[in-house]
């Protein structure tokens, strides 16, 4: 499964800890900006393995996130389509009612181990 996988993730830790196991995506963008990026490659045809708002953790209180896309090109996968477009819109009423604080860096470093536990763990590396 891993060699057709894909992650775009705007969380530093992911790519430096799992980019020998899988192709990682890395970009210093926001949140929102790696979940648009996720919904372009599901309109190329890529699918969805992990959730975008999986964790506790509400999108306008971490910076990171990490999603797992299933490489290819084809017809899309309304499933997946579904399931983005829907978790992009809950985190633009989220952010609307509160942005994200500005996070000291010892939080910043926990938001991060979070994003790298739960895309592991999903993943199973």
């Amino acid at each position: 499964m891993l060699n057709n996988t894909l992650i775009i993730s705007n969380n530093k830790l992911v790519n430096e800890n799992l980019s020998t196991h899988v192709e990682v995506l890395f970009s210093e963008m926001t949140l929102l900006e790696t979940m648009e990026k996720a919904r372009d490659l599901i309109h190329k045809g890529y699918i969805l393995l992990t959730h975008p708002l999986s964790g506790s953790i509400k999108p306008n209180d971490t910076p990171y996130k990490s999603i797992a896309l299933e490489k290819r090109l084809g017809p899309v996968d309304f499933q997946s389509m579904e399931i983005m477009e829907q978790s992009i819109a809950r985190t633009r009423s989220l952010l609307e009612q509160r942005a994200v604080p500005d996070w000291p860096e010892e939080c910043l470093e926990d938001f991060r181990a979070i994003d790298l536990d739960l895309i592991r763990n999903a993943l199973r590396i």
